[in-house]
Parts: C-alpha cells; structure tokens; sequence
C-alpha cells in the first residue's frame, strides 16, 4: 500500500472531506496539522507548491487537494495510485 502524507487543520471542511475518503478506503495516512506549526506550513508550500489545505501526498507524489483527490477517484486512478487496484 502507498504511503499517504496529508496536511490539514482542525476547521478545514475539505480536509475532513479528504480524510473520510482515504478512510472509507481502508487507507492509513499520516497527518501533519499545520494550523499552529509555522515550520509544518512552510514544508508543506515547499513540497506542494500551495498554502492552502488540505495538501495530500502519495507516496511522495503531490495530488494536489480535496478536489484533486475525488477527480482521481471519478477517473478511477486513485485506487492505483494508492496501490489497492485488484483488491
């Protein structure tokens, strides 16, 4: 299975929208908050080229946000990228 990086905060409803999906998936992510880490927020627009949240990550590939994630999931290409085709 794919290592998932997610950079959310606490009031971000896309990144709570996000997390439902990956978890309705059976995926486990790590998830880095950076609502209070100014260090964390800058690593995260380092890597996404992005401020905003949520910012997701599979294995080391940025996906990009929220909407990016369930356009991967309509075009069915999230499955394979999270390594779960065939299962």
């Amino acid at each position: 299975m794919a290592r998932v990086e997610i950079y959310t905060t606490p009031s971000c409803p896309y990144c709570v929208q996000a997390k439902r999906l990956l978890t309705k998936k059976g995926v486990n992510f790590i998830e880095y908050a950076v609502a209070s880490d100014a260090a964390l927020r800058r690593e995260m627009e380092t890597r996404s080229g992005r401020s905003s949240v949520p910012q997701i990550f599979i294995d080391d590939t940025h996906v990009g946000g929220c909407d990016d994630l369930y356009d991967l999931e309509g075009d069915d290409k999230l499955d394979a990228l999270l390594g779960l085709a065939g299962k």
